[in-house]
């Protein structure tokens, strides 16, 4: 059998534990999770107690973030680690280029080396903040046609946002296993390791790596109790770990740069644990669309999935919008997105199918870059017929197409300013808009 053929075997049927930000447990052996406390003076089936913290001690309840891992070998058993090349992946701060306000669009990452992996094919397109102030964010790409094998991973800087576009991702997380497939989206908390095996000859998708408070479900105000995200669709794994003693690499991303180790073990060895600092994988296709029946259309910010919020309130570190299959009814309405300049900053990907924004040019595996106060909206070939279209019931259900949004302004990396696959004419899809006015 081969390796893919094993990691598809492997995801069929997982278990999971569904809610967001819930105090899940789990054991993948009877007697394994300890009862009545966290640490007690001999752990079941001498196991270690270790706690895991996302979160500092100190922060309010519903803040808070925190995981009790009960494991055969203590995270604290390792060599010292030493630095590794960085590859194509870069942090924040973005020093190497400057914010650049014109509207950037790219065309999907090129085919990748023979053998690369989720982690050697991350490729950084930008990003803002600091990852050692843990503020900001970065977008990244991923393009893989490999497993790892023998090595994990894990991120120090921020939580991992995974949005795989081609080919599906097997998730080997210290908390158990989870599959994301394109229309799918996985949440890996900062510090949580794993591994991934791909479920397909090749994998292509993006990251958005959150270096500010963790993600969380919007408040929904008006909307009222329901809508949205449903935390009950949110699925976190069930326990399940390796017992394997044999020499595994251990990638740390830290304060900007990989620094690695290698164990004589597997620290994917948590027999149980509990908490709510946990991995999630989500279905796209479950967001419940929230829209307007009578005429125009409330702003974007009604397709919030997750939102990393900053110190000040209603503005996001980073939202993450999904553009879902749904209906539009709005009578004498311009039914595209509206022409728009922003004080948020948005980069967008293309999941499957095509954007209503977009006649052309925007792909599956590409993404646009529209910097704050960056005019934008559809094109001419969309607004003309959009303009003359019939206003009866539309469903637009060809396409899914996501938004990582932020409050500052995106710098893109020399990499991603200088690629092959960047669209010189990108500005063009707007010239062709005419002169209307009649005095």
């Amino acid at each position: 059998m081969s390796g893919i053929e094993q990691a598809r075997k492997t995801a069929e049927g997982l278990g999971h534990s569904p809610g967001f930000g819930n105090e899940h447990s789990s054991e993948a052996v009877p007697g394994a999770l300890p009862h009545g406390r966290n640490s007690p003076q001999r752990s079941p089936l001498g196991l270690y107690a270790e706690q895991l913290s996302g979160s500092a001690f100190t922060e309010p309840r519903a803040h808070n973030r925190r995981s009790w891992l009960y494991r055969i070998r203590p995270s604290a058993a390792h060599p010292p680690f030493r630095r590794v090349d960085n590859g194509r992946l870069r942090s924040a701060p973005f020093t190497e280029s400057v914010p650049d306000p014109n509207r950037l669009r790219w065309n999907p990452l090129p085919e990748p080396e023979p053998g690369t992996d989720w982690l050697a094919g991350l490729w950084t397109l930008g990003g803002n903040g600091d990852a050692t102030q843990r503020t900001g964010m970065a977008v990244h790409l991923y393009h893989a046609n490999a497993s790892m094998t023998e090595r994990v991973f894990s991120d120090s800087d921020g939580e991992l946002l995974i949005v795989p576009e081609r080919g599906g991702l097997l998730l080997r997380t210290e908390f158990g296993l989870l599959a994301a497939r394109p229309g799918e989206v996985a949440l890996i908390p900062r510090g949580v390791r794993f591994r991934v095996e791909l479920l397909d000859e090749c994998a292509r998708g993006y990251v958005c790596e959150n270096y500010g408070q963790p993600f969380q479900l919007p408040d929904l105000g008006p909307i009222g109790a329901n809508g949205l995200a449903n935390a009950r669709d949110f699925l976190a794994p069930v326990a399940a770990y390796e017992d394997v003693e044999r020499p595994v690499e251990v990638v740390n991303k830290f304060c900007g740069n990989l620094w690695a180790a290698t164990y004589d073990h597997s620290p994917l060895d948590v027999v149980a644990w509990h908490g709510n600092h946990v991995p999630y994988v989500y279905d796209l296709h479950r967001f419940n669309v929230i829209g307007s029946i009578s005429y125009d259309h409330p702003d974007p910010s009604i397709f919030t999935v997750l939102t990393s919020p900053s110190d000040t309130p209603g503005l996001a570190g980073v939202d993450f919008v999904v553009f879902a299959p749904r209906w539009l009814v709005g009578e004498d309405t311009f039914r595209p997105p509206y022409f728009h300049r922003n004080v948020m900053s948005e980069y967008m990907g293309l999941i499957e199918g095509a954007y209503d924004a977009k006649a052309e040019g925007f792909v599956p595996g590409g993404g646009s870059l529209h910097n704050m106060m960056s005019a934008h909206g559809p094109d001419r070939e969309t607004f003309d017929r959009a303009s003359a279209a019939e206003l009866k019931p539309q469903k637009i259900d060809d396409g899914l197409a996501f938004m990582f949004e932020t409050r500052w302004p995106l710098t893109a990396t020399e990499q991603a300013a200088t690629a092959t696959q960047l669209q010189r004419g990108y500005d063009d899809v707007w010239q062709g808009l005419q002169r209307h006015f009649r005095s």
